[in-house]
């Protein structure tokens, strides 16, 4: 027998004997399900710590094995989120956030707190999908296209072949459901993602103007500028995030 079958029959014998079972599929589902739904009063009544008995044993030591289940509930949920509605960037934005959080917590309570606060955060942020715009599934589809391409030019007429609608009628529904036109998203989108990584990464400025697909560096400036107020550098000496750099550096030592 492998050493990983004889891993997993040893566990499944201790979680026998010592009566640990995961928690039930279909309460779990229900769970994800109400934060997708925005459903708070729900979520409240059905959100268990994260110690709870049926979470499994990921590491051997405890405050690990919570931050291994706090990464893969927040991975869950934002996946759900997405597909309820809310747009990736800011849903994968408030996913690394949550677990930068987590990974600088030094204790069991402080991760129980913000694993409370990540699901209410995300349920209140679905409630608000779901009392706003509903968009249609070609506008859906548009923005997920950006999203995914907003390292590469992006033009009107291959996003409208990928949504198979002509560029004009796309252009009028776009601005009809998101009240902004296809390229102005298109830069608050490639700004939104630059503040990210002026934040939380190295990359110099003309770097990420570059990684974005700005057509110069001061058409980066400019456009950055329009959305923020403030130049690409402004931004990165107001909030980038030193101490993350700090503790990149000390863990790969």
């Amino acid at each position: 027998m492998a050493q990983s079958e004889k891993e997993l029959t040893y566990r499944a014998f201790m979680n026998r004997e010592y009566s640990f079972k995961h928690s039930p599929f279909e309460k779990e589902f229900e769970f994800y399900d109400c934060v997708k739904s925005g459903n708070i009063e729900r979520v409240e009544q059905l959100m268990t710590p994260l110690d709870s008995r049926g979470i499994g044993i990921l590491s051997e030591d405890p405050l690990r094995n919570l931050k291994y289940h706090f990464t893969i509930t927040v991975a869950l949920i934002t996946r759900f989120c997405v597909e309820g509605g809310m747009e990736m960037e800011p849903a994968y934005t408030l996913s690394d956030l949550y677990i930068l959080k987590a990974d600088k917590c030094s204790t069991a309570e402080e991760i129980h707190a913000l694993h409370k606060e990540a699901v209410l955060d995300f349920t209140s942020q679905m409630n608000k999908v779901a009392r706003g715009s509903i968009y249609s599934k070609p506008i859906i589809m548009t923005m997920d296209y950006i999203y995914d391409h907003l390292h590469s030019k992006i033009s009107e007429e291959e996003i409208a072949e990928y949504v198979s609608l002509s560029p004009s009628y796309l252009s009028r529904l776009f601005r009809s459901e998101v009240g902004v036109t296809v390229s102005t998203y298109i830069a608050v989108k490639r700004v939104e993602t630059a503040q990210n990584m002026l934040k939380y990464s190295d990359y110099a400025p003309v770097d990420i103007g570059n990684y974005l697909a700005f057509n110069s560096h001061s058409h980066f400036i400019s456009t950055f500028k329009k959305y923020t107020g403030m130049t690409p550098n402004e931004f990165r000496k107001k909030y980038y995030r030193s101490t993350w750099s700090m503790d990149r550096t000390k863990k790969s030592k």
